[in-house]
């Protein structure tokens, strides 16, 4: 595999991921709003304007790709739990619908994605603070969003693995990354985006993680 589409290149965690990919040397499309963002120059690097709930935008931009990884996410103007969206309500669930049907179209069964520890099952098993600053914050609408693209892409018939990482940190000391499934033992509470987007990398040949949904820590 040699060629993998990245969503949400512009991102914290999707910056990360573009540069780790390039550097294990795979070639990447990205498909970005505004290629201006994109200040990466590589020869191995292809960028792609549009939008990615636009099947046709998705379309160009997934050609001759043979995986999908993203890292989208519902957008806030700043990190402040209560702070106003950038990115419609929708925007996660609408992606992925489109997403779905493009990958089909092109023969493309390998997609990994960004979800949230504390999303569907692992909901119970985190800090009830944390619980409670979901609900009566901005953080409830990409959780509700991340519930609903992990239930579309449950039933596409793809290779997708659900990533749920803890808290996402700007540290850029490497640490391991731990793994569980369902509720097998309490995590900690943060990671790196570097070393998530390690991770994404780490398991896009592996078989082992087609259609699971791993929990993953340091």
């Amino acid at each position: 595999m040699k060629k993998i589409l990245i969503l949400g290149a512009t991102g914290r965690t999707g910056k990360e991921l573009l540069q780790q990919a390039l550097d294990r040397g795979y070639h990447a499309n990205v498909l970005v709003r505004d290629g201006k963002k994109i200040t990466l120059e590589h020869e191995r690097l292809r960028v792609f304007e549009g939008d990615t709930r636009i099947p046709k935008d998705l379309d160009f931009a997934i050609e001759n790709c043979q995986a999908v990884i993203s890292c989208l996410n519902i957008s806030r103007n700043s990190d402040f739990p209560w702070a106003s969206l950038r990115t419609p309500e929708d925007f996660l669930s609408m992606t992925m619908k489109s997403l779905i049907n493009v990958c089909q179209d092109h023969k493309l069964s390998r997609l990994i994605f960004t979800s949230a520890w504390g999303v569907g099952d692992s909901r119970p098993f985190i800090p009830s603070w944390f619980a409670w600053l979901i609900d009566n914050s901005k953080l409830s609408v990409a959780y509700l969003e991340h519930e609903r693209q992990e239930a579309l892409v449950k039933n596409s018939g793809l290779d997708w693995t659900i990533v749920r990482p803890v808290g996402l940190t700007n540290s850029q000391i490497p640490k391991p990354v731990k793994v569980i499934f369902g509720n097998e033992q309490k995590p900690s509470l943060t990671i790196s985006r570097k070393d998530t987007a390690g991770f994404l990398i780490d398991i896009l040949e592996h078989s082992d993680y087609f259609q699971k949904v791993p929990t993953i820590y340091s």
